[in-house]
């Protein structure tokens, strides 16, 4: 078990072994992967499911300010908004938004 203090906050990390019944031809994959990485299949199999774990970055902080804008004016362009004819003044007028009653 180790442990960790990060500003007055207490981590503790438990390892865990897990066993896993996988299909003869998914082992050999793996162990196929393992091999040509040089590595023993169970570090293999470790480093995948670490991956698989990782906390995932936004987009927003993997892409460059040009992307971000593109990326924002493609997403505002998808609106319905877009695609319409705006109001016309008629209906917007404050006196229209009365009844004559």
């Amino acid at each position: 078990m180790e442990m960790h203090a990060f500003a007055d906050i207490l981590v503790i990390v438990k390892s865990m072994t897990i066993k896993i019944d996988l299909k003869p031809e998914v082992q050999a994959g793996l162990a196929a992967q393992a091999k040509a990485r040089g590595v023993p299949l169970d570090t293999y199999v470790q480093s995948l499911l670490e991956q698989m774990t990782a906390p995932m970055q936004p987009p927003e902080i993997v892409m460059t300010a040009e992307q971000r804008a593109l990326a924002f004016r493609r997403w505002a362009e998808g609106f319905p908004y877009r695609r319409t004819s705006p109001l016309p003044d008629e209906a917007i007028r404050r006196d229209s938004f009365y009844s004559a009653e």
